[in-house]
């Protein structure tokens, strides 16, 4: 069982690293400051003033970032590297003591997962930006905040429910990846054929 509430954790703390990795690394260390629930020891390396005041500070700059159109995209192509970094190291870390290879295959699922989600929140982004009204970006953001915290609340309380969350909305990012992909293939084709 206890390979499994790591990977929950590590999955459900990756993929919410991909959205906001700084709501992540606040609540990672937050909950292992006040002990919102008995953790393994490694979670102890967020429990640190440094880095939970950055990820705080760092989280209210993106609170606002993500609420103005446009400046949004440019938020998120500034993190398109950071955020897989966060949750390869963020599963890394959760991991705690394990050999080499292990850590490092652990760390390319949790920067691939980070990288997934990063990207998904990235092109839904950049699509509600042709939208004329404001509203769309508000509501996603409230939304991707209300998402990362009920997630990382489910990896530290519940991993084997964040692992099976986790894991869903994996596979339909894939789904929906192969059909955008198709489509615009698709699409592609039928401009290039000479009439």
């Amino acid at each position: 069982m206890e390979p499994l509430t790591t990977l929950g954790r590590t999955l459900g703390f990756s993929f919410a690293a991909g959205i906001n990795l700084y709501a992540t690394v606040a609540l990672l260390g937050l909950a292992s400051r006040y002990g919102w629930v008995a953790l393994p020891p490694q979670y102890q390396a967020f429990d640190n003033d440094f880095i939970i005041g950055a990820a705080l500070v760092m989280y209210a700059v993106e609170f606002f970032a993500d609420k103005i159109p446009y400046f949004d995209s440019l938020w998120d192509a500034v993190h398109t590297a950071i955020r897989p970094i966060g949750g390869a190291l963020i599963a890394v870390t959760t991991l705690g003591n394990a050999s080499p290879t292990t850590e490092a295959l652990v760390a390319l699922l949790g920067g691939m997962v980070a990288t997934s989600t990063h990207l998904t929140k990235t092109s839904t982004r950049a699509a509600a930006n042709v939208s004329p009204e404001p509203f769309s970006n508000w509501f996603l953001s409230i939304g991707e905040d209300v998402f990362v915290v009920g997630l990382g609340v489910l990896a530290l309380k519940y991993p084997l429910i964040a692992l099976g969350v986790a894991t869903a909305l994996l596979i339909l990012i894939a789904v929906f990846a192969t059909v955008i992909v198709r489509t615009a293939r698709r699409w592609f084709a039928r401009r290039r054929v000479p009439t």
